[in-house]
Protein backbone atom coordinates (compact mmCIF):
# COMPACT_ATOMS: atom_id res chain seq x y z
CA UNK A 1 0.00 0.00 0.00
CA UNK A 2 1.27 3.30 -1.02
CA UNK A 3 3.02 5.27 2.08
CA UNK A 4 2.82 8.90 0.25
CA UNK A 5 -0.19 10.64 -1.83
CA UNK A 6 -0.26 14.08 -3.28
CA UNK A 7 -3.41 16.04 -3.93
CA UNK A 8 -3.79 18.18 -6.82
CA UNK A 9 -5.76 21.55 -5.70
CA UNK A 10 -6.74 24.75 -7.20
CA UNK A 11 -5.59 27.93 -5.52
CA UNK A 12 -9.01 29.42 -4.39
CA UNK A 13 -9.58 29.34 -0.50
CA UNK A 14 -12.55 27.27 -1.27
CA UNK A 15 -10.47 24.93 -3.17
CA UNK A 16 -7.61 24.67 -0.42
CA UNK A 17 -10.63 24.32 2.18
CA UNK A 18 -12.04 21.18 0.37
CA UNK A 19 -8.92 19.28 -0.49
CA UNK A 20 -7.74 19.89 3.26
CA UNK A 21 -10.60 18.37 3.97
CA UNK A 22 -10.01 15.47 2.02
CA UNK A 23 -6.76 15.09 3.74
CA UNK A 24 -8.13 15.43 6.74
CA UNK A 25 -10.59 12.35 6.15
CA UNK A 26 -7.65 10.05 4.78
CA UNK A 27 -5.89 11.09 7.90
CA UNK A 28 -8.19 9.78 10.21
CA UNK A 29 -8.32 6.62 8.34
CA UNK A 30 -4.67 6.26 7.89
CA UNK A 31 -2.87 8.35 9.92
CA UNK A 32 0.78 6.89 9.25
CA UNK A 33 -0.22 8.30 5.21
CA UNK A 34 2.04 11.16 4.14
CA UNK A 35 -0.21 13.71 2.56
CA UNK A 36 1.43 16.62 0.18
CA UNK A 37 -1.03 19.45 -1.49
CA UNK A 38 -0.17 20.78 -5.14
CA UNK A 39 -1.46 23.73 -6.09
CA UNK A 40 -2.35 23.96 -9.94
CA UNK A 41 -3.91 26.96 -11.93
CA UNK A 42 -6.73 25.96 -14.36
CA UNK A 43 -7.85 27.97 -17.79
CA UNK A 44 -10.83 29.36 -15.42
CA UNK A 45 -8.72 31.09 -12.86
CA UNK A 46 -6.81 32.95 -15.43
CA UNK A 47 -9.31 33.77 -17.01
CA UNK A 48 -11.32 36.07 -14.96
CA UNK A 49 -12.61 38.79 -16.93
CA UNK A 50 -14.47 36.71 -19.10
CA UNK A 51 -18.12 35.58 -18.79
CA UNK A 52 -18.03 31.69 -18.33
CA UNK A 53 -21.00 31.93 -20.52
CA UNK A 54 -18.58 33.01 -23.05
CA UNK A 55 -15.60 30.81 -22.76
CA UNK A 56 -17.92 28.06 -23.05
CA UNK A 57 -15.27 24.93 -21.73
CA UNK A 58 -16.47 22.42 -19.96
CA UNK A 59 -13.34 21.64 -18.33
CA UNK A 60 -12.78 24.93 -17.48
CA UNK A 61 -11.69 24.18 -13.75
CA UNK A 62 -10.29 20.95 -14.39
CA UNK A 63 -8.27 20.29 -17.38
CA UNK A 64 -4.84 21.36 -15.78
CA UNK A 65 -5.48 19.62 -13.11
CA UNK A 66 -6.19 16.40 -14.85
CA UNK A 67 -3.00 16.82 -16.92
CA UNK A 68 -1.11 16.51 -14.34
CA UNK A 69 -2.96 13.39 -12.66
CA UNK A 70 -2.48 11.30 -16.04
CA UNK A 71 1.65 12.42 -16.20
CA UNK A 72 1.59 10.90 -12.47
CA UNK A 73 2.58 14.04 -11.07
CA UNK A 74 -0.16 13.86 -8.47
CA UNK A 75 -2.41 10.70 -7.34
CA UNK A 76 -5.53 12.90 -7.03
CA UNK A 77 -7.64 15.64 -7.80
CA UNK A 78 -9.99 16.95 -5.12
CA UNK A 79 -12.95 18.97 -7.16
CA UNK A 80 -15.97 20.86 -7.07
CA UNK A 81 -17.58 18.12 -8.53
CA UNK A 82 -20.27 19.94 -10.53
CA UNK A 83 -17.08 21.62 -12.00
CA UNK A 84 -16.17 18.19 -13.11
CA UNK A 85 -17.14 17.08 -16.71
CA UNK A 86 -19.63 14.35 -17.11
CA UNK A 87 -17.13 12.95 -19.76
CA UNK A 88 -14.09 12.07 -17.81
CA UNK A 89 -10.58 11.45 -20.08
CA UNK A 90 -10.47 7.75 -20.93
CA UNK A 91 -7.80 7.01 -18.03
CA UNK A 92 -9.38 8.90 -15.54
CA UNK A 93 -12.53 7.99 -13.30
CA UNK A 94 -13.98 9.41 -10.13
CA UNK A 95 -12.70 7.63 -7.10
CA UNK A 96 -14.48 8.91 -4.59
CA UNK A 97 -17.22 11.46 -3.64
CA UNK A 98 -17.73 13.08 0.35
CA UNK A 99 -21.27 13.76 1.06
CA UNK A 100 -23.25 16.08 0.00
CA UNK A 101 -23.59 19.77 1.47
CA UNK A 102 -27.11 21.41 1.52
CA UNK A 103 -26.93 21.75 -2.23
CA UNK A 104 -28.78 24.88 -1.99
CA UNK A 105 -28.82 28.47 -3.97
CA UNK A 106 -28.51 31.36 -1.61
CA UNK A 107 -29.29 34.68 -1.54
CA UNK A 108 -26.77 37.06 -0.24
CA UNK A 109 -27.36 40.51 0.69
CA UNK A 110 -26.21 43.33 3.10
CA UNK A 111 -29.78 45.05 2.32
CA UNK A 112 -32.74 42.45 1.65
CA UNK A 113 -33.70 39.35 3.55
CA UNK A 114 -35.27 37.38 0.42
CA UNK A 115 -35.57 37.25 -3.61
CA UNK A 116 -39.50 38.25 -2.53
CA UNK A 117 -37.87 41.30 -0.73
CA UNK A 118 -35.93 42.94 -3.55
CA UNK A 119 -37.22 46.34 -4.95
CA UNK A 120 -38.23 45.93 -8.70
CA UNK A 121 -35.59 46.28 -11.38
CA UNK A 122 -32.67 45.04 -8.55
CA UNK A 123 -29.81 44.14 -9.42
CA UNK A 124 -28.57 41.08 -8.88
CA UNK A 125 -24.84 38.89 -9.30
CA UNK A 126 -24.47 35.43 -10.24
CA UNK A 127 -22.08 34.29 -13.32
CA UNK A 128 -24.18 31.02 -14.10
CA UNK A 129 -26.68 31.31 -16.50
CA UNK A 130 -28.97 28.44 -14.45
CA UNK A 131 -29.02 31.26 -12.14
CA UNK A 132 -29.74 33.77 -14.64
CA UNK A 133 -32.54 32.21 -16.35
CA UNK A 134 -34.27 30.83 -12.82
CA UNK A 135 -34.27 33.91 -11.29
CA UNK A 136 -35.61 36.12 -14.26
CA UNK A 137 -38.41 33.05 -14.83
CA UNK A 138 -39.04 33.87 -11.42
CA UNK A 139 -39.00 37.35 -11.40
CA UNK A 140 -38.63 38.68 -15.05
CA UNK A 141 -37.95 42.35 -13.34
CA UNK A 142 -34.66 41.73 -11.85
CA UNK A 143 -31.36 42.99 -13.71
CA UNK A 144 -28.75 40.64 -13.89
CA UNK A 145 -24.87 41.52 -13.15
CA UNK A 146 -22.36 39.25 -14.77
CA UNK A 147 -20.00 38.36 -11.73
CA UNK A 148 -17.04 36.16 -11.81
CA UNK A 149 -13.75 35.49 -8.90
CA UNK A 150 -13.70 33.65 -5.70
CA UNK A 151 -16.54 33.44 -2.98
CA UNK A 152 -14.93 36.27 -0.78
CA UNK A 153 -13.73 38.23 -4.24
CA UNK A 154 -17.52 38.29 -5.25
CA UNK A 155 -18.77 39.45 -2.23
CA UNK A 156 -16.15 42.22 -2.06
CA UNK A 157 -16.96 43.06 -5.39
CA UNK A 158 -20.72 42.97 -4.79
CA UNK A 159 -20.32 45.54 -1.74
CA UNK A 160 -18.10 47.73 -3.70
CA UNK A 161 -20.49 48.37 -6.29
CA UNK A 162 -23.35 48.43 -4.31
CA UNK A 163 -25.22 45.89 -5.79
CA UNK A 164 -28.72 44.86 -4.14
CA UNK A 165 -27.64 41.11 -4.01
CA UNK A 166 -26.14 38.22 -5.01
CA UNK A 167 -26.52 34.61 -5.76
CA UNK A 168 -24.23 31.82 -4.61
CA UNK A 169 -23.87 27.93 -3.92
CA UNK A 170 -24.64 27.41 0.46
CA UNK A 171 -22.08 24.68 -0.01
CA UNK A 172 -18.42 27.45 -0.59
CA UNK A 173 -20.43 30.18 1.72
CA UNK A 174 -20.70 27.73 4.06
CA UNK A 175 -17.52 26.03 4.07
CA UNK A 176 -15.24 29.31 4.29
CA UNK A 177 -17.61 30.06 7.61
CA UNK A 178 -19.25 33.51 5.50
CA UNK A 179 -23.01 31.96 6.97
CA UNK A 180 -23.35 35.82 8.23
CA UNK A 181 -23.98 37.40 4.73
CA UNK A 182 -26.44 34.72 3.90
CA UNK A 183 -29.94 36.29 3.99
CA UNK A 184 -32.39 33.33 2.36
CA UNK A 185 -31.69 29.62 1.05
CA UNK A 186 -33.59 29.86 -1.71
CA UNK A 187 -36.09 27.11 -2.06
CA UNK A 188 -35.75 24.05 -4.58
CA UNK A 189 -39.24 25.01 -6.33
CA UNK A 190 -37.32 28.70 -7.20
CA UNK A 191 -34.05 27.41 -8.05
CA UNK A 192 -32.28 23.58 -8.69
CA UNK A 193 -29.04 23.60 -7.96
CA UNK A 194 -26.30 22.63 -10.26
CA UNK A 195 -25.55 19.37 -10.92
CA UNK A 196 -23.57 17.81 -8.24
CA UNK A 197 -23.83 21.00 -6.49
CA UNK A 198 -22.26 21.00 -2.76
CA UNK A 199 -20.33 17.50 -3.52
CA UNK A 200 -16.37 17.26 -3.25
CA UNK A 201 -15.18 14.68 -5.79
CA UNK A 202 -12.07 12.91 -5.90
CA UNK A 203 -10.76 12.03 -9.18
CA UNK A 204 -8.25 8.93 -10.04
CA UNK A 205 -5.95 7.68 -12.23
CA UNK A 206 -8.28 4.23 -13.79
CA UNK A 207 -5.42 1.77 -12.91
CA UNK A 208 -4.54 3.28 -10.11
CA UNK A 209 -6.01 0.54 -7.38
CA UNK A 210 -4.14 1.30 -4.31
CA UNK A 211 -5.51 4.77 -4.17
CA UNK A 212 -9.17 3.37 -5.16
CA UNK A 213 -8.32 1.14 -1.80
CA UNK A 214 -7.79 4.66 0.39
CA UNK A 215 -10.39 6.52 -0.64
CA UNK A 216 -13.16 3.41 0.13
CA UNK A 217 -13.52 4.69 3.59
CA UNK A 218 -14.18 8.18 2.78
CA UNK A 219 -16.77 7.38 0.37
CA UNK A 220 -20.65 8.34 0.44
CA UNK A 221 -22.75 5.73 -0.99
CA UNK A 222 -25.92 8.15 -0.80
CA UNK A 223 -24.35 10.54 -2.43
CA UNK A 224 -22.71 8.96 -4.92
CA UNK A 225 -26.12 7.02 -6.11
CA UNK A 226 -27.59 10.69 -6.29
CA UNK A 227 -24.64 12.15 -8.29
CA UNK A 228 -24.79 9.06 -11.03
CA UNK A 229 -28.44 10.37 -11.23
CA UNK A 230 -27.80 13.98 -11.86
CA UNK A 231 -24.77 13.69 -13.87
CA UNK A 232 -26.62 10.96 -16.16
CA UNK A 233 -28.48 13.29 -16.78
CA UNK A 234 -26.72 15.92 -17.45
CA UNK A 235 -24.61 14.27 -19.96
CA UNK A 236 -27.39 13.12 -21.82
CA UNK A 237 -28.51 16.99 -22.30
CA UNK A 238 -24.90 17.88 -23.51
CA UNK A 239 -24.57 20.53 -20.61
CA UNK A 240 -21.83 22.25 -19.40
CA UNK A 241 -21.21 25.79 -18.24
CA UNK A 242 -22.95 27.76 -20.59
CA UNK A 243 -26.61 26.45 -20.63
CA UNK A 244 -28.91 26.47 -17.96
CA UNK A 245 -29.33 23.21 -16.53
CA UNK A 246 -30.17 22.49 -13.13
CA UNK A 247 -30.98 18.82 -11.40
CA UNK A 248 -31.08 17.47 -8.01
CA UNK A 249 -31.64 13.77 -7.05
CA UNK A 250 -32.67 12.74 -3.03
CA UNK A 251 -33.01 9.49 -1.77
CA UNK A 252 -35.62 8.29 0.75
CA UNK A 253 -34.75 4.44 1.87
CA UNK A 254 -34.34 3.11 -1.72
CA UNK A 255 -36.31 4.88 -3.60
CA UNK A 256 -34.71 8.23 -5.37
CA UNK A 257 -35.82 10.90 -6.65
CA UNK A 258 -34.46 13.30 -9.48
CA UNK A 259 -36.03 16.54 -10.54
CA UNK A 260 -34.21 18.20 -13.83
CA UNK A 261 -34.27 21.82 -15.17
CA UNK A 262 -34.02 23.60 -18.43
CA UNK A 263 -34.24 27.33 -19.64
CA UNK A 264 -33.01 29.95 -21.65
CA UNK A 265 -31.03 32.77 -20.92
CA UNK A 266 -33.86 35.68 -19.93
CA UNK A 267 -35.99 32.73 -18.51
CA UNK A 268 -38.85 33.47 -20.90
CA UNK A 269 -38.80 29.78 -21.92
CA UNK A 270 -38.27 26.84 -18.67
CA UNK A 271 -39.18 23.16 -17.94
CA UNK A 272 -38.74 21.33 -15.03
CA UNK A 273 -39.53 17.58 -15.08
CA UNK A 274 -39.00 14.89 -12.42
CA UNK A 275 -38.76 11.06 -12.09
CA UNK A 276 -38.76 8.83 -9.28
CA UNK A 277 -37.26 4.92 -9.22
CA UNK A 278 -35.00 2.44 -7.41
CA UNK A 279 -31.79 3.77 -6.54
CA UNK A 280 -30.01 0.57 -8.49
CA UNK A 281 -31.42 2.16 -11.50
CA UNK A 282 -29.58 6.10 -10.96
CA UNK A 283 -27.94 6.26 -14.07
CA UNK A 284 -31.14 4.48 -16.23
CA UNK A 285 -33.21 7.58 -14.10
CA UNK A 286 -31.21 10.34 -15.41
CA UNK A 287 -30.88 9.37 -18.76
CA UNK A 288 -34.51 8.80 -19.37
CA UNK A 289 -35.37 12.01 -17.80
CA UNK A 290 -33.14 13.85 -20.04
CA UNK A 291 -34.58 11.81 -23.15
CA UNK A 292 -38.16 12.54 -21.74
CA UNK A 293 -37.52 16.51 -21.63
CA UNK A 294 -35.06 16.43 -25.32
CA UNK A 295 -38.95 14.89 -26.33
CA UNK A 296 -40.62 17.79 -25.06
CA UNK A 297 -38.09 20.22 -26.77
CA UNK A 298 -35.41 20.66 -24.28
CA UNK A 299 -32.99 20.69 -27.20
CA UNK A 300 -34.53 23.07 -29.08
CA UNK A 301 -34.59 25.01 -25.98
CA UNK A 302 -30.80 24.79 -25.56
CA UNK A 303 -29.33 25.25 -28.77
CA UNK A 304 -31.16 28.37 -28.66
CA UNK A 305 -29.58 29.31 -25.52
CA UNK A 306 -25.81 28.41 -26.84
CA UNK A 307 -26.10 30.90 -29.50
CA UNK A 308 -27.44 33.65 -27.41
CA UNK A 309 -24.41 33.03 -24.54
CA UNK A 310 -22.22 33.35 -27.49
CA UNK A 311 -23.61 36.45 -28.81
CA UNK A 312 -23.71 38.04 -25.40
CA UNK A 313 -20.88 40.28 -24.61
CA UNK A 314 -22.13 41.65 -21.03
CA UNK A 315 -19.26 43.30 -18.96
CA UNK A 316 -18.16 41.11 -16.01
CA UNK A 317 -17.85 42.81 -12.65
Amino acid sequence: MKNKLVLGSRGSQLALWQTRFVAQLLQSFFPLLNLEIRIIETMGDALLETALSKIGDKGLFTRQIEEKLLNGEIDLAVHSLKDLPTTLPDDLKIGAVMMREIPNDVLISTKFSSIDDLPPKASVATGSLRRKSQLLAYRADLQIVEIRGNVPTRIKKMEEARLDAMILAFAGVHRLGLDSFIKQKIPFEIMLPAVAQGVIGIEIRNDDVETEELLKPINDKNTETCILAERAFLRTLEGGCQVPIGGRADLNGDEINLQGFVGNMDGSATMRDSIMGNRNDAVELGRELAERMIKNGANDLLSATRKDAEKSHKKVV
